[in-house]
């Protein structure tokens, strides 16, 4: 997934819009009974699926097509840093789409305003079985409001070349041994490349050293939500991050992760931590600016600093039908064509974790799969509280890890300001 997980609470004026046509909670319309004979079906989905599984989209059209003989599917794509704003100013009107992507951590603002409407879970193939992070992630009040559509956790992916070259040929299995084979490529390199190129405002990869160390992003007390990025355990984390960007970054310090794999691909560095699917993309021919990826580059599973696998986010996207959509009814039956066992044998296929248990079993026997399948089991998610989407939209993590990364800021200062920060919104509907 690459996929840039942003998120944007829902605009005032298209709340008041929402919540006359439906209320909190999504009490509008049941997509089973709703646009059952539509002509009509407009999708929006992220860049993702038009740039890495098109074909996936077009099975899924066809599936719907061959059920409604004379349909018409349009197709929206979007990036995910201004798809929420597009998508916040058409829920004002009364031409919402019929399906929209949601990362799984912006599914909670729209659910609580009754954005979307209630979906029945039981008519989507491995609904039993949906991981359970994606599975809360489209849960509210008992219903459920998405469906999830794939998964992704982070691997390490390193140019075997750049490594072998410094004496360095088996992926370690310690993040002792990990810093002592890219301290041998730093060397080797200089200080124009990277042995680790780790974007200073990624905060999935951040917050992964924080959980490592013990720490969180917030705390739940009494059913009130406090900003936790001050505690020593949060402040160990966020110092072995410093670390990390200060000896083995030597690109912008004042950058995102969202072309991560475009930089992979021009050869500048010998390791990255980002979703499987990075790696496989930077060494595609229209990516690899070396001519020396493809075959070249290899995932594994990072190991942390306590001394077990470093936990990952377990991020993903679900699909979701708004509650204005007056295609519900097949607009679910698209949902499930897309999200069904050949679209996730597809997305599997392009590096993606299924967005189910009984495929996820399986990938750990084959060593196509086995590394993310494994990384993935050891996960943290975002704090399930009322304001997260405010946090997110404000872009305080990466605030703070732009301070902490350029020293502009210590960590201890600049963790002090964030929780500041978040405490101001986190439990704000």
């Amino acid at each position: 997934m690459k996929r840039k997980l942003t998120i944007a609470v829902c605009i005032a004026g298209m709340m008041v819009s929402v919540a006359a046509c439906g209320g909190g909670g999504g009490s509008g319309r049941e997509s089973s009974d709703t646009g059952a004979d539509t002509k009509e079906l407009t999708v929006w989905l992220t860049v993702d699926a038009q740039n890495n599984w098109p074909e996936l989209v077009k099975a899924a059209d066809e599936a719907i097509e061959k059920k409604h003989p004379g349909i018409t599917i349009t197709h929206e794509y979007y990036g995910w840093p201004d798809k929420n704003a597009k998508l916040d100013a058409v829920l004002a009107t009364d031409k919402a789409p019929d399906v929209v992507e949601m990362g799984n951590t912006e599914m909670l603002a729209y659910m609580v305003k009754g954005a979307f409407a209630p979906l029945d879970a039981a008519k989507f193939d491995n609904s039993d079985a949906w991981l359970d992070g994606l599975k809360a992630s489209v849960t509210y009040e008992g219903k459920a409001y998405g469906v999830p559509y794939y998964a992704g956790g982070r691997v390490a992916n390193w140019r075997k070349d750049v490594f072998a070259d410094a004496g360095v040929k088996s992926t370690p299995k310690t993040y002792d041994e990990l810093t002592a084979a890219l301290d041998k490529v730093q060397k080797k390199q200089g200080d124009k490349f990277s042995a680790w190129y780790q974007p200073t405002r990624d905060w999935y990869a951040a917050m992964s050293f924080v959980y490592d160390a013990g720490g969180s992003i917030a705390v739940e007390s009494g059913g009130k939500w406090k900003a936790n990025l001050s505690s020593p355990e949060s402040i160990e984390g966020l110092n072995e991050f410093k670390n990390v960007v200060d000896k083995y970054m030597h690109g912008d310090k004042t950058k995102d992760e969202s072309d991560r794999y475009i930089v992979y691909g021009q050869g500048k560095s010998g390791m990255i931590f980002a979703p499987a699917w990075e790696g496989a993309t930077a060494a595609a021919k229209e990516n690899d600016k070396t001519g020396k990826l493809a075959g070249n580059v290899e995932n594994f599973v990072l190991p942390g600093p306590s001394g077990k696998n470093m936990p990952v986010f377990l991020g993903g996207s679900d699909l979701a039908v708004p509650v204005k959509s007056d295609a519900q009814t097949v607009a679910a039956e698209w949902i499930n064509a897309f999200t069904g066992p050949s679209g996730q044998k597809g997305l599997i296929a392009k590096g993606n974790l299924p967005n189910n248990k009984t495929d996820l079993a399986t990938l750990k026997d084959d060593p196509a799969t086995a590394v993310p399948a494994t990384a993935a089991e050891s996960n943290w998610f975002v704090p399930m509280a009322p304001g997260w989407g405010r946090v997110e939209k404000a872009q305080i993590l990466q605030t703070m890890l732009q301070s902490i990364g350029t020293g502009k800021q210590s960590v201890e200062e600049a963790a002090k300001t964030a929780d500041a920060e978040i405490d101001k919104v986190i439990n704000n509907e």
